[in-house]
């Protein structure tokens, strides 16, 4: 049998710290980045997404960041696929590939056996839905999916459209209920091998750090970002713009909100998507947690490595 691929993921919930460790891991291994985030894949939107910059990055090369336009459709299968294509390159540069982000579909995308081709999208169907929820609302979609998928329901917020349509759109062109699909695709063998982190830390700290990154994204220049995205020709409705930062500074465009309140509902928006990312990764009993507050770097690095030599045969 021919012997799997391996890498190394580095998971947890926003503002957590995966960015710089998964740099500094790299710089010791020989690695390179393959980001797991589902925004950072926008090209113009930096400093709402939290975005590593060249100085950041420290050399390290990083994957699947500003690959898209804001106005260009993305999906968990075009991620993996070019996922699947920057772990190729890394491997033939004789380095090792390193998964950072907090979206953990997309990172299920290569922990476990996912076939995405069974349902293709349908965008006639598509748009009659996104018409429905113009017309009644994300939650009249919502109790459609709870109708035909209750587990699905559950484990899709009723704002995230795309994902509540995605399931629609799986069950009218299979029969399936997506959430039965991903079960069974779960008990089949993954792509890679794999020595899966995520970082913790208490909650009172990292909603802490949530709320200082919030201001620091402001201070950056988070309105004038948004402004330059208009003035290119994206709007609020676009996918991309549903992204938390981005759609708030709308309203404060738009004279909805004041400065404090966009501020205030970004950090509690931001600290609520981190209680949901947490949740999500507690569910996957393949991870090894590591407690990151108050730990040294080098601490941390070397629990790191004790565990991947244990777990697989890169270093």
């Amino acid at each position: 049998m021919k012997n799997k691929k391996q890498i190394i993921i580095i998971a947890g919930p926003t503002a957590s710290g995966k960015t710089n460790l998964g740099i500094e891991l790299a710089k010791k291994i020989n690695g390179e980045i393959v980001s797991a985030d589902s925004m950072q894949i926008y090209k113009y939107m930096d400093i709402g997404t939290a975005k590593p910059s060249v100085e950041e990055m420290q050399g390290i090369k990083h994957h699947l960041i500003d690959i898209i336009y804001p106005d260009e459709e993305f999906s968990v299968a075009l991620f993996k696929q070019y996922a699947d294509n920057a772990i190729e390159q890394i491997y033939s540069k004789g380095k090792i590939p390193i998964v950072v982000g907090g979206t953990g579909l997309y990172i299920n995308s290569l922990t476990y056996s996912l076939n995405f081709s069974e349902s293709e999208p349908d965008k006639q169907y598509r748009d009659y839905l996104d018409n429905l929820a113009k017309q009644y609302g994300a939650k009249y979609l919502h109790d459609m999916l709870k109708n035909i998928d209750p587990d699905a329901a559950n484990n899709i917020h009723p704002n995230n459209i795309k994902r509540v349509i995605r399931a629609l759109e799986v069950f009218k062109n299979t029969g399936k209920r997506i959430s039965e699909y991903q079960s069974t695709t779960k008990q089949n063998e993954p792509d890679y091998e794999f020595a899966y982190f995520c970082l913790d830390m208490p909650r009172n700290v990292l909603y802490d750090r949530i709320n200082k990154r919030v201001d620091i994204m402001f201070e950056k220049g988070l309105i004038g970002e948004v402004e330059k995205l208009i003035t290119l020709g994206y709007t609020r409705e676009l996918q991309s713009m549903q992204a938390i930062g981005y759609k708030e500074v709308f309203d404060y465009l738009d004279g909805k909100l004041s400065l404090e309140e966009v501020k205030n509902i970004i950090k509690q928006n931001t600290r609520r998507y981190a209680k949901r990312q947490l949740t999500w990764f507690r569910k996957d009993n393949r991870i090894y947690w590591l407690e990151v507050f108050n730990k040294q770097l080098d601490e941390i690095l070397s629990n790191m490595l004790g565990y991947i030599e244990g777990k697989l045969k890169l270093l």
